[in-house]
């Protein structure tokens, strides 16, 4: 069997390598896009690490978590929040996984591949997984049987509540019409189902298990790009004799002590909100893979308090916020100066996420927001009028354009054949200019303001009252979101005018899906999708308008609440509807990834260029840290790039010259002193 491993890369393969381009033209296109330039320059730093480094390795690891990323929920088939994939990718093993290059891995299947184009695809999985209690001991083996109960799992409508079905209703034959079936079905009747042998799932879904130890997948065409979606959840196991023995409900909701895990470590302890330990797996079945012995992870409120755990010595690594940031790089005395070196690259785009069916409280709706943001003028201001710029120091005081983003998908998806970028499609499609460096490229402050008058007037003539509010909601909590909150309201007053939008800062105790989005009370979120396979149908498949498996279309957006046309949303749903229309006729061009990649971007640019979500920033700071980021997995899809495995630490902690950008934070420095 030919083993096919992704040509997808990591929007940087080294995360030195992204700051270390900042501010030169070009750069940083040319490293991302040349897989040999990238790796060699990772082995260049791996040897000046272990020229330099004095320390000793970890065997017991503490890390500092903020509150706000608190796991919901333990069952990864019923989950599509990063906070969970980032708590829960050591837990549990798929069929393939990343290395720290981006590149496929065998994880639990040991071989994989197609032998047709993309129309099937075989994956041999390895004798002798264990599944664990939390207590490390074995209670069943995992094998191809689980795989098909994890699927069943997920294509069934009521044991599952349509998370996760996107990605195989888009690809695997059978998966749609068993769901669609499933929905026919009473809850009960639902429950009973199976993967097993002779089940109904077996006869209308493709998936075979010749033996134990082999899976064969049936896609509806040629899906070129299938294994990509095996580090996903949604092709994980699940084991038929676990959710027998809790019931389907208890099984949605398991728990850290009565889960079964197959993965690096058992979680040993939980207490929400708070600490949490990790326990190597003692039967894992990579025999070969440094761990460590247990990871702690201290619940924060805050990066500051963190940073007075790493001062302590209680944490091994904390992301440092602006005030850490400017205080270190500024002063050359500083006891951190020298230690400062890039976080790992978040796999995240972040967006402002417009809800187009925002209600009160009461359930009402807010009919003066609703009016606003269906009309383009009033979002087009916001797309050539927000100067971001001030918040995204927030992530990178140092160098904060590097956070710059004005696409839906994320950069180092995909490439073309020739190594270009999928994003720079879109960008020559939409005529933007190349960053810069200094200034948001999209910003135009005539444009902004014939949009503005435009708006103002188009809709006072519908009965919109001006200013127009907008409710953002942070984590009642958090200092830091209320602080990064604040630069955005400013930045709102002056880049649009008082007269036109207040920004209104609301809070939420604990979720803010279930205390906000799901009640429809935001008028945009600040969220980041990422990836779960590497093809751009998963970012773009989850707007379309129709679909009710469209994540942002159906959980933040509330598009698709939208089914009677008005003289205000008229123009905004004929705009989805053409959207839409584009992406699906993407996705049919299977036979040509250069032809399918162009006519994903043009679908991509005519939704940014209607505005229909405003790209916000990339994910990209600093950190002190005493594990090597360059030894964590980095892809731009699946779950696994915080999976605790492989990783390489250093008591002493790492240095910004062994990571290659000395001469930012000297750059910085000088300019702070002039």
């Amino acid at each position: 069997m030919k083993k096919l491993l992704s040509k997808v890369l990591a929007l940087t393969l080294v995360s030195s390598m992204v700051l270390s381009g900042c501010g030169n033209t070009g750069t940083t296109d040319k490293t991302t896009d040349n897989p040999e330039t990238t790796e060699e320059k990772t082995e260049e730093n791996t040897e000046t690490a272990e020229e330099t480094k004095q320390g000793e390795e970890i065997t017991d690891l503490v890390i500092p978590k903020l509150a706000t990323k608190e796991i919901s929920g333990f069952n990864l088939l019923y989950t599509q929040k990063g906070e969970d994939f980032e708590g829960l990718s050591s837990l549990m093993d798929g069929l393939l996984e990343v290395d720290h290059d981006g590149k496929l891995m065998p994880a639990i299947a040991e071989e994989w591949g197609t032998e047709d184009e993309g129309h099937t695809w075989t994956f041999k999985i390895r004798e002798g997984v264990k599944w664990v209690n939390v207590n490390g001991e074995e209670v069943g083996e995992c094998n191809a049987q689980d795989f098909a109960t994890g699927l069943e799992w997920v294509l069934n409508f009521h044991k599952n509540d349509s998370v996760n079905t996107s990605m195989p209703l888009e690809m695997i034959e059978g998966a749609q019409e068993y769901y669609e079936y499933t929905k026919t079905l009473s809850k009960e009747e639902a429950y009973a189902l199976t993967a097993g042998e002779g089940s109904k799932f077996r006869e209308m879904v493709g998936l075979d298990t010749p033996d134990d130890y082999t899976l064969v997948y049936t896609c509806i065409e040629k899906k070129p790009y299938f294994d990509t979606l095996a580090p996903y959840v949604s092709l994980y196991p699940a084991s038929q004799q676990l959710i027998d023995q809790l019931g389907v409900d208890g099984f949605r909701a398991i728990n850290n002590e009565n889960m079964w895990y197959n993965g690096c470590y058992t979680m040993t302890s939980y207490i929400q909100g708070n600490e949490k330990i990790y326990t190597r797996n003692p039967l894992y079945w990579d025999t070969d893979a440094k761990l460590f012995n247990t990871v702690t992870v201290k619940m924060v409120e805050s990066n500051e308090i963190a940073f007075q755990l790493y001062q302590a010595g209680e944490v091994d690594y904390v992301s440092l916020g602006e005030a850490q940031i400017t205080t270190i790089a500024k002063d050359p005395e500083n006891e951190y100066y020298d230690y400062m070196v890039p976080d790992v690259p978040a796999k995240y785009c972040y967006q402002f996420q417009l809800n187009y069916h925002k209600l009160f409280s009461d359930g009402t709706e807010d009919v003066n927001w609703n009016t606003a943001v269906a009309n383009e003028a009033f979002r087009l201001s916001w797309w050539y009028g927000l100067d971001l710029k001030e918040y995204y120091k927030r992530t990178n005081a140092v160098d904060p354009m590097v956070c710059e983003n004005n696409f839906y998908t994320m950069k180092g998806l995909v490439y073309t054949s020739d190594g270009t970028d999928y994003t720079e499609l879109v960008r020559q499609e939409m005529g933007l200019p190349e960053p810069n460096g200094e200034t948001m490229v999209r910003l135009d402050a005539e444009k902004a303001a014939a949009y503005k008058q435009q708006a103002m007037e188009e809709l006072t003539a519908l009965g919109v009252t001006f200013p127009v509010t907008v409710d953002y909601y942070i984590a009642a909590s958090s200092q830091t979101a209320l602080d990064s909150a604040n630069v955005l309201k400013q930045i709102f007053s002056d880049s649009l005018g008082d007269d036109y939008v207040e920004l209104n800062i609301k809070t939420y105790v604990s979720s803010l899906r279930k205390e906000v989005t799901q009640a429809h009370l935001h008028s945009f979120i600040i969220n980041g999708w990422g990836a779960d396979y590497g093809d751009p149908q998963n970012y773009l498949g989850q707007q379309r308008y129709g679909y009710d498996n469209a994540y942002y279309s159906t959980t933040y957006s509330y598009i698709n609440d939208l089914t009677e046309e008005t003289e205000a949303n008229k123009d905004l749903l004929n705009a989805y509807k053409e959207f839409t229309k584009m992406v699906d006729a993407a996705d049919a061009i299977t036979d040509n990834m250069d032809e399918r990649y162009k006519a994903y971007a043009k679908a991509e640019a005519y939704f940014l260029e209607h505005a229909l979500t405003i790209p916000c920033y990339y994910g990209i700071g600093w950190c002190l840290t005493k594990i090597d980021n360059d030894s964590k997995m980095n892809a731009q899809y699946g779950i696994q790039n915080d999976k605790m495995k492989n990783w390489d630490t250093n008591t002493e902690g790492y240095t910004s010259e062994e990571k290659g950008v000395a001469d930012i934070i000297k750059a910085y420095t000088e300019s702070k002193a002039q």
